[in-house]
């Protein structure tokens, strides 16, 4: 077990998955609130988000990978 500080988004994998839902969505119009929750439902529920787990996070200068 290793524990992380506090506040540590750059060790935290979720972070990554949010961040390539947020870029598949942004700048696109939805219709209704609807048509975005099932959007969002097929990224996050059913596989459709296509992740780059090989991304490199910045954490205080120093470079982290991400495998």
């Amino acid at each position: 077990m290793e524990f992380l500080p506090a506040y540590s988004p750059d060790y935290n994998l979720i972070e990554l998955v949010w961040h390539s839902a947020k870029e598949y969505i942004a700048h696109r119009e939805f219709e209704n609130k609807e048509e975005l929750a099932q959007v969002v439902n097929n990224l996050l529920n059913e596989g459709g988000l296509t992740i780059n787990w090989s991304k490199r996070f910045k954490n205080k200068g120093d470079l982290v990978s991400v495998m």
